[in-house]
C-alpha cells in the first residue's frame, strides 16, 4: 500500500497545526461557530445531534494492521469505543469533544491517515474494488489509480469550492464492486483493441433526491490522458454546475439538464488545452506509484488444498460461512475472506475497538497485514491462504466476527439515521434490526439466496436505499416515522433504481412489509432464481399485492 513520504508527512502535520490554531480561537470566543464550521469541516469534524462526529478518510478502502490498531484506539480513548464504517469506505465517530479533535488527527498523521475532504464541497475519497489486487480476472489494480487521482485531487486549487460536494469510484474488473454508476464519475479499467489499458470514463450518477445512473461520456481514454480528462470535466462542471440551489447543483443535474452529448462536447473542448499539458501522465510515475502496490510474495501452494476441503466437509457452519464471505483469489491456494459487521440485532457497519484489534491482530497472522473496507460496510482480509481459513473463522466467531451472511437479507446497508444525524427525518438502525430479527435463523437465509436491503433515513440517500434489491426510505409524515419502499434496484455493473411498490409504511409495519415481499419471492421464484430475478421475470403486481394485502 501507498507510503507517505517526507513531503506527505510534512503537509499532514502543518495542517494538524493548522486545524489546533483554529480549535483554539474558537475555543476562546475568537471565531463564531459560522466562521468556524467551514474550517472543521474541511477537516472532517461535523457537528450531529448529540455530539461531533469525525469522519475519517480511508483512501479506496484500503488499511494497514497499524492503522487499524490506531483507529480502535482512537475510538477507545476519545469516542465510546467503538467506530462506524461508512458506505464511502471510510470510518467516522460519533461521540467527539471538540477540544480533543486536533489531537485525534495528530494520532491519525502518527500512522498516515487524515481526515482532509471527507466533508465540503471537494472531491472526496476516491473509492474502488474491496478486492483490488486480490480477485481474479482484473484487468489492473485500481488502487494504483485511485493514489494518483487521490495525489491529483488533494487541495486542488480550482477544485475546492466546486458547486457540490464530488465523488470518484474506479474498478478493475467486470464485475462492479464499487458501484460507479451511482457515482459523479465512475472510471471501468478497458483494454482497448490494441490491447492497452484505459478507462471507460461514465459521470453524472448519483443517489440523493434526484437518483440516476451514470452515463459513459467517453469509451476508452488512455491512462496518459486520465488526470487531464478528468480535470476537463471537473472544470466544465465547475464552470458551469449550477449554484443557485443546492439540490440542482450535482453534477448529474447538469448532464440531464444539458444531455450527455453536449456535456461531452464541452468537455471535449476544455480537454484540448489540456491534453498535451503538465497533466500527462508520465510512465515513471505512473510505475512509481504502481511500486506501492506490488503483489506480496504469495507461496506456491498446490490445489486443491486438502485441509481446508476436508474442513468444509467436516464442520458444516464453516462451510456454509465459506459459501458467503470467501471469494475466489487470483493466486491458487489463496482466497479472499469478508468479514461481516453485520451481526443479527448489531448495528450495521459498527465495530468495537476489541474487534477493531481483532481483525488487526488476525490481518497480521493470516492476510500479510491488509485489511479492506467495503462500500457495503464490511471488512475484507485479501490474501488468506485456504488453509488457514479455518483457524481465522473460528477466531472470527469468537470475537462475534464470523456471521456467514455476506450478500444475503441480514448483510443490510444502512446510514445512522436519526439516532445520530442531523439530517435524518427517521431511524434506519433500529428498522435493519428488525428486518434482521425476521429473519435471524441463518438456514432461511441462505434459502433467500442474494438479496441486499439498503436503509436511508432521508432523502440524502446514504444507505444507497435507491439501488437496493429492496429499498427503504425513511420519510417524515407529521411528525411520525413513515417508510417508503422500492424494490428492483441493484449496484452492480447492471445497476439500476428501484421501483416505488406504492404509499409509505409506518414504523410498526415496515418489517412486516419486508417480510410480506419474501414471502411473495418465494411463492413466485423458480428453480434457482434470486429475488431480483424472480422481480425482473415476474414484474412489480405480486410483491405490492404482497404488501397492500387486506388481512
Amino acid at each position: 500500500m501507498y507510503q507517505y513520504d517526507q513531503y506527505d508527512h510534512a503537509f499532514v502535520a502543518n495542517r494538524v497545526e493548522q486545524y489546533r490554531g483554529q480549535v483554539s480561537r474558537r475555543l476562546a470566543g475568537d471565531l463564531s461557530e459560522d466562521q468556524f464550521k467551514p474550517l472543521r469541516l474541511m477537516n472532517g469534524l461535523y457537528l450531529q445531534l448529540h455530539a461531533y462526529m469525525l469522519r475519517v478518510a480511508v483512501p479506496y478502502g484500503t488499511l494497514s494492521s497499524g492503522q487499524m490498531r490506531k483507529l480502535a484506539e482512537i475510538s477507545r480513548k476519545y469516542d465510546r469505543g467503538y467506530g462506524h464504517f461508512t458506505t464511502r469506505q471510510n470510518i467516522q465517530f460519533n461521540w467527539i469533544k471538540l477540544e480533543q479533535s486536533p489531537d485525534i488527527l495528530a494520532e491519525l498523521a502518527s500512522v498516515e491517515m487524515h481526515a482532509i475532504q471527507t466533508s465540503g464541497n471537494t472531491i472526496r475519497n476516491t473509492t474502488s474494488d474491496p478486492f483490488a489486487g486480490a480477485v481474479a480476472g482484473e484487468i489492473d489494480d485500481p488502487r494504483v489509480w485511485c493514489e494518483i487521482i487521490r495525489q491529483w485531487s488533494t487541495l486542488h486549487p480550482e477544485f475546492s469550492f466546486l458547486p457540490r460536494k464530488f465523488k470518484i469510484a474506479v474498478t478493475g474488473s467486470e464485475d462492479d464492486r464499487a458501484a460507479i454508476k451511482v457515482h459523479d464519475i465512475g472510471l471501468a479499467l478497458r483494454r482497448n483493441e490494441a490491447g492497452e489499458i484505459g478507462f471507460e470514463v461514465l459521470v453524472g450518477g448519483g443517489l440523493g433526491r434526484t437518483p440516476m445512473i451514470g452515463k459513459t461520456i467517453r469509451e476508452f481514454v488512455s491512462q496518459r490522458d486520465l488526470l487531464s480528462y478528468l480535470e476537463a470535466i471537473l472544470r466544465t462542471y465547475n464552470l458551469i454546475g449550477r449554484r443557485d440551489n443546492k439540490y440542482k447543483a450535482r453534477i448529474k443535474i447538469m448532464v440531464h439538464e444539458l444531455g450527455i452529448d453536449e456535456v461531452r462536447r464541452q468537455v471535449d473542448a476544455e480537454w484540448e488545452h489540456l491534453r498535451n499539458g503538465a497533466l500527462v501522465l508520465p510512465d515513471e510515475e505512473v510505475a512509481r506509484i504502481r511500486a506501492f502496490f506490488a503483489a506480496p510474495a504469495f507461496e506456491t501452494i498446490e490445489t486443491p488444498v486438502r485441509s481446508y476441503e476436508v474442513a468444509r466437509f467436516e464442520d458444516q457452519a464453516f462451510a456454509r460461512w465459506t459459501r458467503t464471505n470467501v471469494a475466489a483469489h487470483r493466486q491458487p491456494g489463496y482466497g479472499i475472506a469478508v468479514i461481516s459487521l453485520k451481526p443479527i440485532g448489531g448495528v450495521p457497519g459498527d465495530a468495537t475497538a476489541e474487534q477493531m484489534e481483532k481483525v488487526a491482530e488476525l490481518a497480521e497472522r493470516y492476510s500479510l497485514g491488509e485489511i479492506r473496507v467495503t462500500h457495503t460496510q464490511n471488512l475484507v482480509l485479501p490474501h488468506v491462504r485456504l488453509s488457514d481459513m479455518h483457524s481465522l473463522w473460528q477466531a472470527l466467531e469468537e470475537a462475534g466476527l464470523g456471521t456467514a451472511n455476506i450478500g444475503l437479507i441480514s448483510d443490510i446497508i444502512a446510514c445512522p439515521g436519526l439516532d445520530y444525524c442531523a439530517l435524518a427525518n427517521t431511524r434506519s438502525i433500529p428498522v435493519a434490526q428488525r428486518i434482521q430479527h425476521r429473519v435471524d435463523n441463518i438456514d432461511r437465509q441462505h434459502d433467500l439466496r442474494d438479496l441486499s436491503v439498503k436503509i436511508s433515513g432521508c432523502i440524502n440517500a446514504c444507505g444507497h436505499h435507491h439501488i437496493g434489491n429492496i429499498g427503504i426510505l425513511g420519510v417524515d409524515r407529521r411528525g411520525e416515522e413513515y417508510y417508503q419502499i422500492t424494490i428492483g434496484g441493484r449496484a452492480d455493473e447492471n445497476a439500476r433504481l428501484g421501483d416505488v411498490i406504492g404509499p409509505a409504511v409506518s414504523y410498526d409495519n415496515v418489517s412486516t412489509a419486508v417480510e410480506r415481499l419474501l414471502d411473495a419471492y418465494v411463492q413466485e421464484r423458480k428453480d434457482d432464481e434470486t429475488f431480483i430475478d424472480t422481480y425482473d421475470r415476474v414484474g412489480l403486481k405480486p410483491f405490492k399485492e404482497a404488501v397492500y394485502v387486506t388481512d
